[in-house]
């Protein structure tokens, strides 16, 4: 290991284990090492993404209007 990834480690022992664990999460991902998916998703959230996919292979996507309209509701 080398004395910069050992000071970084160091650094990271006076962190909560909250961000102990996001910062370990990220040097998996960086190294390729990650068998855990990063983000995980509830039920509701796997079941939009599916119901988001299907709609896509369907070729039905938002129209320039749709995104003007959302884009004027949150003042984007």
């Amino acid at each position: 290991m080398t004395d910069l990834l050992e000071r970084a480690v160091e650094a990271a022992r006076t962190l909560s284990p909250q961000v102990q664990d996001e910062i370990a999460r990220l040097v998996l991902q960086l190294a390729g090492a990650d068998d855990q998916p990063y983000v995980e998703l509830s039920s509701d959230e796997r079941s939009a993404v599916e119901r988001s996919k299907a709609a896509a292979a369907r070729g039905e996507f938002a129209t320039d209007s749709d995104i003007r309209g959302v884009w004027a509701k949150h003042r984007l």
